[in-house]
């Protein structure tokens, strides 16, 4: 009941704060409104001086009306570029539409319209697609979207624990004064964005939306940080009564999944996308990834315990499926590869990830090496090393290499570019790429290069064979075993022209420079 009450008081000051953003709008549709006004108290005038004035007022009315109308069209019809989802029907998962379900019963609130997945560690309520006219019948609470990590690496009872806030939040979004301040909002913020470096010579009409859009925003910057705070707050507390005990646990579980999915998506899968293939269960990837990084990390002791209770992706008809059709979206989110299988574009088995992924990058990579030093025709690790050393002995280094390197490397992307996002969904909205690294420089493009090479040599010269780490990726085995410290001498070779370290671990490690690499 003292929840109830909590989460009543703070709906309530999220309302007032969202009756202040929609009387925002409303001056703004006064303002705009005012030419026609003064046009007609002077025709209702009996008459005198203000007479001459009305015509000319009559046609600033209509100038300025129409104006206005234009520019609340564009905004009203502006829609923010969306992070594309999965939407998982009731059909696919009934056990996990009907946990939900019984999840706003309990925190009585009204249950999602629908529920999605993203390739992320995170979930929230999102608007349903679309004007509210044009929505089905019964669609007007939000959407529920829930990060996919969470689904494979959480127990059931945490992933019930993890969304009720969220679940919560259905009741006050779905409060009418609440729901139009937000899309009031988002069309602002959206129409903004649109306008963002458009020319007013050009685009007059645009540009003059983006204005009056930023300056709604501005005036209701406020009040919706607040009426959000407010909404957040309510739900936190009608939420406190639900699994309270597994609330913090399952935090702790949200952070780790961050932790793992991020190392998996940098160290793992962006290797592949880089050269065309997509890794076809990311998610279950993550688990392994976790499960790693908790065997390894001193904090996490403990956690693989929870992995003999039931995982929530088995509230799922076809997980398998499911995580395959999100892995697809996650490389077309991330990386910018098309939704849709394609002649270039192809997934990938974590089983044939070594082979078809990391042999190939060493090998590329190799390729390239040879090329810059011109040693292609004889291209053995001793060559490749006394032009390396050569280099390093000059007087700008290897910078020069270097670059040359890294133009090249350039010059590969530019002629296979990613191929460009799918159609944009209803709405106009587009999604966008997210970078996951900042770009290399050109120093740590010859170190790469010339590591492949160094591992090229020894998967065919000794017994190493490329191998695939949860953690951190591509990585070199010797009889099954990783080796990691082929850093230090290919850094001492790039930065001081010293090849001695690096001849020291060849020979340790029983690899043969004078032989030919392979490098297709």
């Amino acid at each position: 009941m003292v929840q109830h009450e909590a989460s009543r008081d703070r709906t309530h000051s999220a309302q007032d704060h969202a009756l202040a953003v929609l009387r925002v709008r409303n001056n703004a549709l006064a303002l705009g409104l005012l030419p026609t006004a003064i046009a007609v108290v002077l025709f209702a005038g009996s008459g005198g001086p203000a007479a001459a004035l009305r015509w000319p007022a009559a046609a600033v009315a209509v100038l300025s009306g129409a104006v206005a109308a234009a520019a609340g069209l564009t905004i009203a019809r502006a829609r923010a570029a969306v992070t594309p989802t999965i939407e998982v029907t009731e059909r696919a998962a009934p056990a996990l539409h009907g946990l939900i379900r019984e999840l706003a019963e309990r925190l009585d609130v009204p249950p999602p319209s629908a529920i999605a997945l993203t390739p992320d560690c995170d979930s929230w309520l999102e608007e349903p697609p679309g004007p509210p006219p044009r929505r089905p019948a019964g669609a007007v609470a939000p959407v529920l979207v829930i990060g996919s990590p969470f689904l494979w690496w959480m127990r059931v009872a945490e992933l019930r624990a993890l969304l009720a806030p969220v679940v919560a939040g259905t009741g006050p979004s779905a409060h009418p004064d609440i729901a139009s301040a937000r899309r009031c909002l988002r069309a602002w913020d959206a129409c903004a964005g649109l306008a963002t470096g458009v020319s007013p010579v050009r685009h007059p009409l645009l540009a003059l939306s983006g204005r009056v859009a930023r300056t709604m925003l501005r005036a209701a910057a406020g009040h919706s940080a607040e009426m959000e705070r407010g909404v957040a707050a309510a739900a936190s507390a009608r939420a406190q009564r639900v699994d309270q005990g597994l609330r913090l646990l399952a935090q702790e579980q949200a952070g780790l999944a961050y932790a793992g999915w991020d190392r998996l998506l940098t160290r793992v899968a962006l290797p592949a996308w880089r050269i065309g293939r997509w890794p076809r269960r990311l998610d279950a990837g993550a688990v392994a990834a976790l499960t790693e990084l908790s065997r390894r990390d001193r904090l996490a002791e403990g956690f693989t315990e929870r992995l003999a209770e039931r995982p929530a992706c088995d509230l799922l008809e076809e997980p398998g499926a499911v995580d395959e059709e999100i892995s697809r979206l996650a490389a077309r989110l991330f990386h910018g590869v098309p939704a849709g299988p394609g002649a270039e574009w192809a997934p990938v088995d974590w089983s044939g990830y070594p082979e078809e992924v990391v042999d190939r990058i060493w090998r590329d990579r190799a390729a390239r090496l040879f090329a810059v030093l011109d040693a292609a025709e004889t291209p053995t690790l001793d060559r490749a090393l006394r032009g390396l050393a050569d280099a390093a002995s000059a007087a700008h280094g290897t910078d020069a290499l270097a670059a040359r390197l890294g133009a090249d490397a350039d010059a590969a992307r530019a002629e296979s570019p990613p191929a460009p996002h799918p159609a944009s969904p209803p709405g106009g909205a587009t999604p966008v790429a997210f970078p996951l690294q900042a770009p290399r420089s050109d120093r740590d493009l010859l170190v790469e290069h010339v590591a492949a090479a160094v591992c090229c040599a020894a998967a065919d010269t000794s017994n190493a064979a490329p191998g695939l780490d949860w953690l951190d990726g591509p990585v070199l085995l010797f009889g099954g075993r990783r080796r990691d410290d082929l850093s230090v001498p290919v850094h001492r070779l790039v930065d001081d022209g010293d090849p001695e370290p690096l001849l020291d671990w060849l020979s340790d490690a029983g690899v043969r420079p004078d032989k030919p690499v392979r490098l297709v």
